[in-house]
């Protein structure tokens, strides 16, 4: 029997898999109808509205809904917004590039082709977001790319739009190109970000790094989001012994996909070559008293208040290391009586209400 109550577990395990697999691709092409259906809907309204004026919309939502009375997506913003969906990416240089790429921006008529486009991959409300708060193409892909590799909720997706990811992104000042082979360098350099924002931390001046590089531990989860996919927390002030001198880095990593070590310097001040050449002798240590053979040479990251791009790749241009150096920003907080003197979020309602009922 007991074999058999294995036997059945087993099966019915694998039974499970494969409906949920299941469940997963109709959801995946349901998704997709949709977005092409709402794709196919703001393209009718663009090519007919004109001739019939202001109100068609509204007339429009109002027949539809009348005529399928349970169906959700007919309102007259929803509508709008299918017309803008279309109007976003409906330009003569993007018709002209293929649109299975994942570089192209483009829609075509043919459903099939829409299909294929990397919009039709993610939720209607991850698609307004992208397409409403993207100020170019270009940039409407960064978030569409990024949103199905790192497979972003839309709370995620706008907290990233809103601290405008796609600026920030392979920004940093580094020295990859000298010191990793292609095509990992580029990959690496897409990895890092300038500058860095902390928002979620909210300190008191003066700021000390260690009251800061405390707070990103606290917070490790949002600060694991800000770094970005494949950084996984190694250690805090994580001890090294050099020649039987004691040394501490202040926040150590591993990039899962760059497949190797991360030392992460914490610095509360302008950049200043000095500190380049630090980190430069703590990589040298990681490579040899942690890395294993079959990972790729540690990675420092600076991070400081305020840096000059051209110092900075001066400082960089001689280390034999790979390292890059970003710029982060922190939330202050308002001191206590200052604090006291400002209205509370409930009363700043109180007025807006008062002066909405006059």
């Amino acid at each position: 029997m007991d074999r058999l109550r294995k036997e059945y577990n087993d099966w019915f395990t694998e039974l499970k898999s494969k409906i949920k697999s299941a469940q997963a691709k109709a959801a995946f092409t349901i998704n997709s109808a949709l977005i092409c259906f709402y794709w196919e809907l703001g393209k009718m309204i663009s090519e007919t509205q004109t001739a019939y004026g202001t109100g068609f919309l509204h007339q429009v939502s109002k027949d539809l809904r009348s005529e399928f009375p349970e169906m959700k997506g007919l309102s007259y913003r929803n509508l709008a917004l299918c017309r803008q969906f279309y109007h976003f990416y409906l330009t003569p240089s993007n018709l002209q590039q293929p649109v299975a790429d994942f570089k192209s921006s483009a829609f075509a008529s043919s459903y099939d082709e829409i299909m294929a486009h990397p919009a039709s991959s993610i939720p209607w409300g991850h698609n307004v977001l992208i397409f409403s708060k993207s100020e170019s193409v270009e940039q409407a892909n960064f978030y569409l790319q990024q949103t199905i590799y790192n497979g972003w909720s839309r709370d995620i997706l706008a907290l990233q739009i809103k601290s405008q990811l796609y600026n920030r992104q392979g920004k940093a000042v580094t020295n990859f190109k000298k010191t990793l082979p292609d095509p990992f360098s580029d990959l690496a350099q897409q990895t890092l970000k300038d500058p860095y924002v902390f928002d979620f931390l909210s300190l008191e001046k003066p700021f000390h790094e260690k009251d800061i590089e405390r707070q990103l531990i606290t917070h490790i989860t949002k600060f694991l989001l800000e770094l970005g996919k494949g950084f996984a927390f190694i250690g805090q002030q994580y001890h090294l012994e050099i020649g039987e001198t004691d040394y501490f880095l202040d926040l150590l990593f591993y990039h899962t996909k760059l497949k190797c070590y991360v030392v992460i310097e914490l610095k509360n001040t302008k950049f200043i070559p000095e500190y380049a050449g630090k980190l430069n002798f703590y990589l040298s240590a990681v490579d040899t008293l942690v890395k294993q053979a079959d990972d790729n040479p540690t990675i420092g990251i600076l991070l400081c208040r305020d840096k000059n791009n051209f110092e900075t790749e001066f400082a960089l241009r001689d280390i034999n290391k790979p390292m890059g150096v970003s710029e982060f920003g922190l939330t202050e907080s308002l001191p206590d009586n200052l604090k006291s003197n400002l209205p509370s979020i409930e009363e700043i309602e109180q007025e807006l209400n008062k002066l909405g009922s006059k």
